[in-house]
């Protein structure tokens, strides 16, 4: 007579860790950029806080950015699916089949339709200022960023995010007060410098594509490691001056 093999009554814990990460809410997460998402929403909702805003303003800011950062995370998974997949780059669950990209233009449209109220609830210009950044980063993200002037949407899109402070209100209300020159500027430069440092991680395979946008130029003259360097410090030095340069002379 034989034992019959004990049978666990606890499901797998590899298994239930397994289903929970190829969950769809937890794919759409992961295919929306949620670092840069993120990292973007709390540097915007600093800036409101360190310009006066009230709470609920803040808020209001770090939710519309958020919503924002994660259609143009989405669109950037949809347009790049193809060569995500042909390089086989890591996180990317469109390109690896585990996310269907009819699911995905389908949540990125419910996110437009939120994104517009939320921008517009902090008044007519602001909402106008955002809206149009979200417009630039989709219209860069299939034009001009194989191209010497990649950097170009990446710095019309965050000169536009101090229009969106500044315009700033609540419930409609905005301000009509605009946006100084040099934090304007200031802020254009930061978005270049993001540029360059999000590019970085795939210049092997941009590379390989024959894309010539202005971070791999650079990085053919210099290498990736010096570029890095520069990049980080320079980034590091333009966040200290658009804080120096929002105490000196403020956001407006």
């Amino acid at each position: 007579m034989t034992d019959t093999p004990h049978m666990s009554t606890q499901a797998d814990p590899t298994r239930r860790t397994t289903s929970l990460t190829h969950s769809l809410p937890v794919l759409l997460v992961r295919a929306a950029h949620p670092r840069q998402a993120v990292l973007t929403a709390l540097g915007m909702a600093v800036a409101a806080g360190l310009a006066g805003r009230p709470v609920r303003e803040v808020g209001l800011v770090a939710a519309t950015v958020l919503v924002g950062q994660a259609i143009q995370g989405w669109d950037n998974d949809l347009v790049d699916r193809e060569r995500d997949a042909r390089h086989g780059t890591p996180g990317k669950p469109v390109a690896q089949g585990l996310l269907d990209p009819g699911t995905v233009w389908f949540t990125l449209g419910c996110a437009v339709l939120l994104v517009v109220p939320l921008a517009v609830s902090a008044g007519t210009l602001a909402g106008c200022s955002y809206l149009a950044a979200v417009a630039v980063g989709l219209v860069g993200n299939r034009v001009l960023r194989g191209s010497v002037l990649s950097w170009l949407p990446w710095a019309v899109q965050f000169a536009l995010y101090p229009a969106y402070l500044a315009y700033g209100g609540w419930n409609g209300q905005g301000a009509d007060t605009p946006p100084t020159v040099v934090v304007t500027v200031l802020a254009a430069v930061l978005g270049v410098l993001v540029h360059v440092l999000r590019a970085l991680p795939g210049l092997v395979a941009d590379n390989q594509d024959g894309l010539r946008h202005l971070p791999l130029r650079i990085a053919l003259r210099t290498g990736a490691p010096r570029l890095l360097l520069l990049a980080s410090v320079l980034t590091g030095l333009v966040v200290v001056g658009l804080l120096v340069a929002g105490q000196a002379v403020g956001l407006t």
